[in-house]
């Protein structure tokens, strides 16, 4: 099984979509997890909105610091917003292999609840596509370091 941690900044909706997405899709395959640097300490409504509306269990999904993951040990780390690309990841993620997805931020999108909620979907429809690809990979034949080099070959970054 592959731990992937999922980090963005405040951990409120970019990291969190993957997490519950990848956790709801991956099957015996994965096991994904989610964090920040700065928590903000409440999950994004509209995350819990659109999540459960897709079917996707909410249930445990919080905003954390990657303090508070002492029990999980990723094996690939994946940064999903821009200010998480650049910044120090804990020491005990030591050699942990690394990798970076620019996600939009639908949370940051202004205009009507329409525009809100078509932002929240290309988002969770972009994550669910990039899941597809890790799940079309020989998990079971590549360690972590493989997995981050065919994401990055296969464009799923």
């Amino acid at each position: 099984m592959l731990n992937i941690l999922f980090v963005c900044t405040h951990n409120r909706c970019r990291s969190i979509l993957c997490e519950a997405i990848f956790n709801a899709g991956g099957g015996d395959s994965l096991q994904a997890a989610s964090a920040g640097s700065q928590p903000e300490g409440l999950v994004h409504p509209l995350s819990l909105r659109y999540l459960a509306e897709a079917g996707i269990r909410t249930e445990g999904l919080r905003s954390q610091s990657w303090d508070d993951l002492g029990g999980f040990a990723p094996d690939l780390v994946v940064t999903v917003c821009d200010n998480a690309a650049g910044e120090s990841c804990p020491l005990w993620l030591g050699s942990t292999p690394k990798v970076h997805w620019g996600l939009s931020d639908p949370s940051k999108v202004e205009g009507d609840a329409q525009a809100v909620e078509a932002a929240f979907k290309a988002t969770m429809s972009e994550i669910q596509q990039r899941l597809n690809a890790v799940l079309e990979l020989p998990l079971s034949r590549l360690d972590a370091d493989q997995v981050a080099d065919e994401l990055r070959r296969l464009g799923a970054v």
